[in-house]
């Protein structure tokens, strides 16, 4: 890459973009657009941090968790293939985690297909571990998906 990456807040201009990210990849959530203007709404419920990746000026990742302190879920996180293996998911996942400490979480949670194995993979590399699976959890392949949790150290409060 030779532009600078930049991980920043998502915005209702990026949401075309994430949209094309996700239509690219196959084993992506295909949110609807609605699905996205939610997750970017202050006054949602659950509340979410929602990041986009820019390399460029161009949005090549993005990562959505929904936040109850003191857990978390991540609900979705994907980067372009084109920039796949770069090093953008990894910042994006390190940003988000950063975000959920600052709200006082401490445990994330996600769900990934079981035959994804190059994300399973990622995660644990991350310090997520399985501890539970879900069997026919994707509607659209009847595929059971593995859950991973991940613990959060708590971040001493700055006054």
């Amino acid at each position: 890459m030779s532009e600078r990456m930049v991980i920043r807040a998502m915005s209702g201009a990026d949401i075309e973009a994430v949209i094309g990210i996700a239509a690219g990849l196959e084993t992506a959530p295909h949110w609807p657009r609605e699905a996205y203007e939610v997750a970017l709404e202050a006054s949602a419920a659950p509340p979410r941090i929602a990041l986009v990746a820019e390399n460029g000026g161009r949005v090549i990742g993005f990562a959505i968790a929904s936040v109850v302190p003191p857990e978390a879920e991540l609900e979705t996180i994907a980067v372009s293939a084109a920039h796949q293996r770069c090093g953008s998911g990894e910042a994006l996942l390190s940003a988000l985690l950063g975000g959920l400490a600052s709200r006082g979480v401490q445990e994330v949670t996600l769900e990934v297909r079981a035959s994804n194995l190059a994300a399973q993979s990622f995660y644990r590399a991350h310090s997520f571990a399985e501890f539970a699976r879900r069997e026919k959890y994707y509607a659209d392949t009847g595929e059971g998906a593995i859950v991973m949790r991940a613990l959060i150290p708590i971040s001493p409060k700055r006054e």
